[in-house]
This record gives structure tokens, sequence and C-alpha cells, in this order.
């Protein structure tokens, strides 16, 4: 199966994809976000471009699991999404994909001041590489409509 992963925000929206088999994560793109409508159009092409099996989406939490702002409008993204498609939604835990993301472009010789556009793809790299190594009977899919 192929997957793709988003690292929603409300200014900047990161993708990564998968390989067919399901087994590594690869930086797609980021989506910078300038209104709704531009958004989902954008994101809705992508999907098209790349016919994934499923989506991931990184359900960011504070360090103590609790959930937060951000939660909830990623959860309320996830709805909006699920009313647009017909494609199973899973979530995958963020928890420190930035801080990894930082340290991986940091190793690899990426100054993070040289776009956090590769930033954000790389913290989607990050949530679809733990959801796909992840044992299939963890993963948690959104029930259709789900904000909560």
């Amino acid at each position: 199966m192929k997957y793709l992963a988003l690292d929603y925000g409300q200014v900047r929206t990161g993708i990564a994809v998968s390989d067919a088999g399901g087994v590594l994560a690869f930086p797609r793109c980021t989506i910078i976000k300038r209104n709704r409508v531009q958004f989902f159009e954008e994101l809705l092409g992508i999907l098209e471009k790349e016919q994934p099996d499923a989506i991931v989406i990184g359900l960011p939490k504070d360090l103590y699991g609790n959930e937060t702002l951000t939660t909830r409008q990623v959860r309320n993204f996830a709805a909006s999404l699920s009313r647009r498609i017909s494609l199973p939604l899973y979530w995958m835990s963020e928890e420190l994909s930035s801080i990894q993301a930082q340290r991986d472009l940091h190793e690899a010789g990426r100054s993070c001041k040289s776009g956090k556009t590769v930033l954000d793809q790389q913290a989607a790299v990050i949530i679809l590489q733990s959801f796909l190594d992840s044992p299939e009977k963890s993963r948690q899919r959104i029930l259709s409509g789900e904000s909560k």
C-alpha cells in the first residue's frame, strides 16, 4: 500500500509519501496555506497525482500527552478532509517530530534556516516512517467525520 502523510499546520503543511510497498517514507512537498479553498485545491491535486491508498495525519499533543489548541485544529482539519475524500485516514503521534526533523537536517548538513518548508517535509517523513514501522494492529484509523 502507498501512504501519504501530512504534518498539518496553520501556515504550512509538510507532505511525505511512501513507496508503493509502504516500507519507506520520502519528502514530497510543502503547501503554503494562503486560504482554505486554495489549500484544499492544492492538497486534492497532490492526492490525485500521488494516488495513495491511505493518508496518515500527524496528531500533535503536548509533552504530557494532553490535547492542545493545535490538536483540536488538526482534528478539525481531518474531519474536513474526510468529507472531501473517501480514502482511509489514520492518526500518528507526531511527538517531537519537528525536533527530530531539525536533528536529521542538521546531520545531513542542512540548516533549518534554508527553509521551514524542508523542515515540514522532514517532519512528515518522520511521522510517516513511524507509522510504517508500527504494527498494523496498533494503527489508529480515523472514523468518518471524527473530530475527537
